[in-house]
């Protein structure tokens, strides 16, 4: 009779001796879970004069894109846009350098809201490629449309741009909202200016 009391004592003590292990393990996997967070940098929400520079930095870079096309296109408007047959709807030539210099001001601090604020690092850097790419594409619209006097080849350009355009969009709103939303009046100023180079295109 006790060897079968020690038994079952035994019996009983081999869950109590799992149980324990199973906890230990949880415990060590929250501590693998804690230290692995803790070695991954974390974005300072708090804007630092540091930062001022990089805004600067970033609007720079865009209205560079600017400068770029507008080597292109200040001698052009006087001179063959002048003389193209124009659809109804287009705006006064004055207009287009204000809104352009806004929108790559709005673009720029998009660039550094996304890079500084946007979590996960990893997508903001993505979405900073898709970006760069589309900036580029901004630039080289001006040198086929006005460089080249290549009304349909810049529409295909400006297409693309638009596709480019929505996509860092659409990865700037899954990193920072305010990214993404900082690119609306951009994405819908390209959106008339493709419908105003189909129509110069069809005219001409």
């Amino acid at each position: 009779m006790p060897k079968k009391s020690a038994h079952s004592h035994k019996s009983r003590q081999v869950p109590t001796t799992k149980k324990v292990a199973s906890l230990s393990e949880r415990k060590a996997i929250t501590i693998s879970k804690t230290a692995k967070a803790a070695s991954i940098p974390q974005k300072s929400a708090k804007f630092t004069w540091s930062d001022l520079w990089h805004v600067l930095l970033s609007i720079f870079v865009c209205q560079l894109a600017g400068v770029i096309g507008s080597f292109f296109t200040f001698s052009e408007i006087p001179n063959w846009y002048a003389f193209l047959e124009k659809p109804f709807f287009t705006p006064p030539s004055w207009l287009f350098g204000p809104v352009w210099t806004t929108l790559y001001t709005l673009m720029g601090i998009a660039l550094f809201v996304s890079c500084k604020y946007g979590k996960p690092a990893a997508l903001s850097t993505r979405a900073s490629y898709w970006f760069y790419a589309q900036l580029a594409v901004n630039a080289l619209w001006s040198i086929v449309f006005f460089g080249f006097h290549s009304l349909w080849g810049g529409l295909v350009t400006i297409v693309i741009l638009w596709l480019l355009i929505f996509k860092t969009i659409q990865l700037f709103s899954q990193v920072n909202k305010t990214a993404a939303w900082l690119m609306i009046p951009y994405i819908m100023w390209v959106s008339f200016a493709t419908v105003l180079n189909l129509a110069l295109a069809i005219l001409n």
